[in-house]
């Protein structure tokens, strides 16, 4: 009862899962995001394609049992979006078995005009994603189109994403022909993937910046989790040798070779301006 009295209950959703309190949703999302336009010269070359991974589930189930309505983060996958489609680039559209994407709608920013308008444009293909058990032939076949594979954040991304063979494969596939890599808060999650099947993890001795372990054990203080965390994600890379840059939930971004990644929400529009330059650059060079 104080919990609900003092908006720090997290709420439960009809499904029976539960979403971010109000406290925590007015610490946690905006309404409006810090998007910038930079005005690229945009690529026209023949490498414009980007595949970009989306989870399809929705419940994490938390230490305690209650299920975290989850999904992929709004702000972290469209707003890197605008920047890699204002640079000249197009998206393949995956989901692991061609489920619609997930969004953690109770994070949209409703007042952002752009945002708005990018998720409208692909309104369709985020319903009716590809299939990457079937497109990642599509992938293999014509490399020399794609110039990246995005994985965009929201704890989603540490669902079914590092377990998955296919996943890895693509990332596999990526790395060896020197694809970029790009993923943002809880998105490397799914660089775990690269270990299945008794492989060496890909990003070993790599610096990234990710979201904290301490704030998501943080979270349910503030009713943004309704419960700890089934496993810790820093935790988890740190044992592959991966360096994290970072210690808070703030705009760090960072580049490691051809792996781009960014910390949280807030490092969204850095973390597409990097991206949307790195592959200019690269792709001019």
């Amino acid at each position: 009862m104080l919990k609900r009295i003092f908006g720090i209950a997290p709420k439960q959703e009809e499904d029976g899962s539960y979403s971010p309190s109000r406290l925590g949703l007015r610490i946690g999302t905006v309404s409006k995001t810090n998007y910038s336009e930079p005005g690229y010269q945009p690529y026209r070359g023949k490498t414009s394609r980007i595949l970009i991974l989306f989870t399809e589930q929705k419940h994490m189930k938390m230490k305690n049992g209650k299920r975290f309505s989850t999904g992929n983060h709004p702000v972290e996958s469209l707003v890197p979006m605008l920047h890699l489609q204002q640079a000249g680039f197009t998206f393949d559209i995956v989901t692991p078995s061609g489920k619609p994407v997930v969004f953690e709608m109770w994070a949209f920013p409703n007042q952002d005009t752009a945002v708005k308008d990018i998720y409208q444009q692909y309104e369709e293909e985020f319903e009716k994603p590809h299939d990457l058990r079937n497109h990642i032939d599509v992938f293999k076949n014509h490399l020399n189109e794609y110039a990246a594979v995005f994985i965009p954040g929201g704890h989603g991304a540490m669902l079914g994403l590092p377990e998955n063979e296919q996943v890895g494969n693509v990332l596999h596939l990526a790395f060896e022909h020197n694809k970029c890599i790009l993923s943002i808060c809880h998105g490397p999650a799914a660089l775990l993937a690269t270990t299945l099947d008794d492989k060496e993890f890909l990003f070993s001795g790599y610096q990234m910046a990710v979201f904290p372990d301490e704030v998501d054990r943080q979270s349910p203080i503030i009713g943004y989790l309704p419960g700890h965390m089934p496993w810790k994600l820093n935790e988890a890379l740190r044992q592959y040798g991966v360096e994290i840059v970072n210690s808070k939930s703030d705009e760090t971004v960072c580049q490691d070779r051809n792996l781009i990644t960014g910390a949280s929400p807030t490092a969204a529009n850095a973390f597409g301006i990097l991206a949307a330059t790195t592959l200019l650059k690269t792709l001019s060079s």
